[in-house]
């Protein structure tokens, strides 16, 4: 959450707010439209945008697996590459990618300058909802969409987080849009990054619950704030036939 004087910085100011955009691994390789309209939005709340192309992964599929040693290094890379930053904020559309970041002291629990300066970055870092509700104070966006929709709670950004009533919010600002809240929406979708590849019988059921509350509710659209969980739920309603179609919050509110 943004402290006092972050906000007390941003009530004085004049020029635009400058943002590092961290587009994630799986935006940048496999769902680009996720960062262009993370970036439209973004400017379209009176953003400059900052895009450094030497960014990689948060480290996240090392340290959930086990590998610290090897998530550390990809933490020092990204910190270093923040720090060099003149950015004021790091706004990524992933509440797991964020979320990792807001674990980075972990990693080096026996390192206190290091520890130190992965809080500093923490610090600067926001999931893109959290970003437009709480820092800049928005919650339209200008957006159009025709149709009804509901919004998957993704893990990280649910319980790492506390990411719940910002998407929402957001949401029902849409013109045009009608939002139905999922009866299972805080359940997991069943990914949980590598989990889905060791346990994919495990990973089908719970994501068979999630579709089929999905399917019951009516809608045009499941909205969440994670590629990642797109991909699981948009797969799964591909296989079946469903005419659902999985969008990520930042397309929904880049929508005109």
């Amino acid at each position: 959450m943004i402290d006092s004087d972050q906000q007390l910085a941003i009530g004085n100011r004049q020029s635009a707010i400058r943002v590092g955009l961290f587009v994630t691994c799986i935006v940048d390789q496999m769902w680009a439209s996720v960062g262009t309209s993370t970036v439209e939005v973004l400017r379209r709340a009176g953003c400059e945008i900052e895009f450094d192309e030497r960014q990689t992964c948060c480290g996240q599929p090392a340290f959930n697996t086990g590998y610290r040693v090897e998530a550390r290094r990809v933490a020092e890379r990204f910190i270093q590459l923040c720090e060099e930053s003149n950015a004021e904020f790091i706004v990524s559309p992933s509440g797991s990618c964020t979320a990792m970041v807001h674990h980075y002291e972990v990693l080096f629990s026996e390192d206190e300058k290091w520890r130190a300066r992965a809080h500093a970055v923490a610090a600067r870092m926001f999931e893109l909802s959290s970003f437009l509700v709480h820092v800049l104070k928005v919650a339209d966006v200008g957006a159009r969409f025709k149709g009804r929709v509901t919004w998957h709670d993704a893990c990280h950004g649910l319980r790492e987080l506390g990411v719940r009533d910002e998407p929402r919010t957001l949401i029902k600002n849409v013109r045009e849009t009608e939002f139905v809240e999922l009866d299972n929406s805080d359940a997991c979708c069943g990914f949980g990054g590598t989990f889905s590849v060791k346990y994919p019988e495990i990973s089908t059921a719970i994501l068979d619950q999630k579709i089929e509350a999905i399917e019951t509710c009516g809608v045009d659209a499941v909205v969440s704030g994670d590629a990642s969980c797109l991909m699981q739920i948009g797969g799964r309603l591909s296989r079946i036939g469903s005419k659902v179609r999985v969008m990520h919050l930042a397309e929904l509110l880049a929508s005109q």
